[in-house]
């Protein structure tokens, strides 16, 4: 302990003033001494006299110096754990007496401070006289900052839930921790509030441990073989059809040797086999392609949905990579990593977020109560974030943008619609779609293609996120219009996703093909030169399973009395460089209830506002705050 080093120097320092003034003291008292004839006794009964003056002080100077060292020791008690082999150091636990100011005012507490004054003094002289440098530790070690980082430290492992939260916010507001500092947090923080910490917002990255060194490889050939054999070594049962076909055209090994499964599912054994590892050096080493990245962190956040997990990714060091990636300018890479670490955080998420439900707004912890809900689902080819953005300004290069015009946003709901509503929960869904089966694909991916599948996966995964728990209002493009219908008929219909049903506050269709799409018309008149997907033969016109889907909808919405706003394009959309036509014609995009309002857009920009105040944007905003009303006042 370092109080231990110059404790002994501040004694000797100390018990060398007191000795200075024995000394004077004797002199006075020699000097005022006067007597005729008994001159050798006076002066023997004076030495006395100071012998046990001095003695005294320099008996009780020991003693206050000995309560002083039993008071630091008693206020600092270091209790250090190896907390697991892999971690490269071991965090240090302080166990801290209350330091509540009501309790530092006392003339005990204020000698203290003015002694711990004192020996800074004596070690800084010390250091200027050795012309060696002087450990800041020592100059801030009784200040009141200091102490209040032990405090915190100590708090953010209360057993009392509002104790903790309120700890870590600290932590992370407090913007002027020294260097040393920001490095005894990282040391001496718990797993769950690290977690915490990177997700607070304006987080310095400081007060996060830098990920272990990872073994050296040869060439990147080797961490390719290394992923294979992490592939093959997964367990062989329970295997999906899709996941073994397209794992073993990347193996190219026959099927009955294969091991692949989905992480979710095999994520133990992923964690086992040195995934973690592995997955953290591909990251490191691809920091060239953010696509790369971007679907590693996604393995990661599938793999925190196993709460068992959460330890070993902690200590591989990901949370200080995802806080990383939350400051990223570019909202995919952010949206990512908030995902994984709101899987991670079961402090103040009570919900888990499966593959492909992605949450805009809040992903940081905030104070702010969350009082509803706004889902996104996106429509053909479409994105969680792509779909949102807003329409794309054609300026030429050698144009710069003028002074005050506001920055461009690559998702209007995570920006514009938070700014506005800032206690909703707003969340995106992403799903896969295809025009054409040109492409390789699963025996049996025409089945999990279909409406009806990709309803039931969706709402499994909407409830495990908490949709249904809180008022909320959808809002949907094109094909994913169909696909909020199908939800809402399948959830009337079960027990268990009837709070999805009865909370359901009003629904936005943008171009959505109620009747039909005109690509579908196309698609099917070219379907041997196309071969249109499953998706897009669901949009014929003479489809029977839409006709079905629209007639069930009508009758339940309207019996439930949804609030509906249809936005309908009026202008052709340029497919390739040769083809052009209306996706989704007016007539289509009416169902048949509700407001609805034609648009002078394509069915691509029908969906991204091209400014903050412009009618497409106000009346989205508009309708979302009429139907949410009610819970926005309270």
């Amino acid at each position: 302990m370092k109080f231990l080093q110059w404790a002994p120097r501040a004694i000797l320092a100390i018990t060398g003033r007191m000795s200075l003034a024995a000394y004077c003291v004797f002199c006075c008292r020699r000097i005022g001494t006067s007597g005729p004839t008994t001159k050798s006794d006076l002066l023997w009964k004076n030495i006395r006299k100071i012998s046990k003056l001095t003695g005294s002080l320099i008996l009780g100077g020991f003693v206050f110096i000995t309560y002083e060292v039993l008071a630091l020791k008693k206020l600092l008690t270091l209790d250090t754990q190896a907390v697991q082999q892999e971690k490269l150091k071991s965090y240090i636990y302080i166990n801290t007496v209350s330091l509540d100011p009501s309790e530092c005012q006392g003339i005990t507490c204020k000698a203290r401070k003015e002694l711990h004054k004192v020996v800074r003094k004596i070690l800084e002289t010390e250091a200027k006289i050795l012309r060696r440098p002087f450990d800041e530790y020592f100059s801030t070690f009784t200040e009141d900052h200091e102490r209040a980082l032990w405090v915190l430290l100590k708090r953010s492992q209360s057993e009392d839930r509002i104790v903790r939260l309120q700890a870590v916010q600290q932590l992370a507001e407090n913007g002027h921790w020294h260097d040393y500092q920001y490095r005894t947090i990282a040391q001496a923080c718990d797993q769950r509030t690290v977690i915490g910490l990177a997700r607070s917002k304006d987080i310095d990255l400081r007060v996060f441990l830098p990920p272990p060194p990872l073994p050296k490889v040869k060439d990147d050939y080797a961490i390719e073989d290394e992923l294979r054999l992490l592939l093959v070594s997964l367990p062989q049962t329970d295997l999906e059809q899709c996941v073994q076909y397209f794992t073993s055209l990347a193996l190219r090994e026959s099927s009955q040797t294969l091991a692949a499964q989905r992480v979710s599912t095999h994520c133990d054994k992923i964690e086992a086999n040195g995934g973690l590892q592995l997955l953290q050096r591909i990251y490191q080493l691809r920091n060239d392609s953010a696509k790369i990245q971007r679907n590693i962190i996604r393995i990661i956040g599938n793999m925190a949905l196993d709460e068992r997990l959460h330890s070993s990714i902690v200590r591989a060091g990901w949370v200080s990579i995802l806080a990383e990636a939350m400051k990223s300018p570019h909202v995919i890479q952010s949206s990512h990593a908030s995902r994984a670490l709101a899987n991670l955080d079961r402090e103040t998420v009570q919900e888990k977020y499966p593959d492909g439900v992605y949450v805009l707004h809040p992903q940081y912890r905030s104070s702010q109560p969350i009082k509803a809900d706004v889902l996104f689902i996106h429509g053909l080819l479409g994105a969680a974030f792509k779909t949102w953005r807003q329409q794309d300004i054609k300026r030429p290069l050698d144009v710069k943008a003028f002074e005050g015009e506001e920055v461009y946003s690559e998702c209007w709901p995570k920006t514009w619609l938070a700014s506005d509503c800032p206690s909703l929960r707003i969340v995106s869904v992403e799903y896969d779609t295809h025009l054409s089966d040109w492409k390789t694909k699963c025996p049996i991916e025409d089945h999990r293609k279909s409406i009806a599948y990709r309803s039931n996966e969706l709402l499994n995964k909407l409830r495990a996120a908490g949709v249904g728990d809180r008022p909320l209002v959808w809002v949907s493009h094109s094909m994913g219009g169909l696909l909020v219908k199908k939800m809402l008929v399948d959830a009337s219909k079960n027990p268990e996703m009837d709070k999805i049903v009865n909370n359901t506050r009003g629904i936005i269709f943008y171009s959505v093909p109620h009747h039909g799409s005109q690509l579908a018309e196309y698609s099917m008149n070219a379907r041997y030169l196309l071969f249109p997907s499953v998706e897009v033969k669901e949009l014929s016109t003479d489809s029977p399973a839409l006709k079905e889907l629209n007639d069930d909808f009508l009758s339940f919405a309207k019996d439930k009395k949804f609030p509906v706003l249809s936005f309908a394009e009026t202008l052709p959309t340029h497919i390739g460089s040769m083809i052009k036509l209306h996706v989704v014609p007016v007539d289509s995009a009416n169902l048949g209830i509700g407001d609805l309002i034609p648009v002078e857009v394509n069915h691509l920009n029908i969906c991204k506002p091209k400014k903050k105040d412009t009618f497409l944007y106000q009346c989205t905003v508009k309708f979302i705050q009429d139907a949410l009303a009610r819970e926005l006042r309270s």
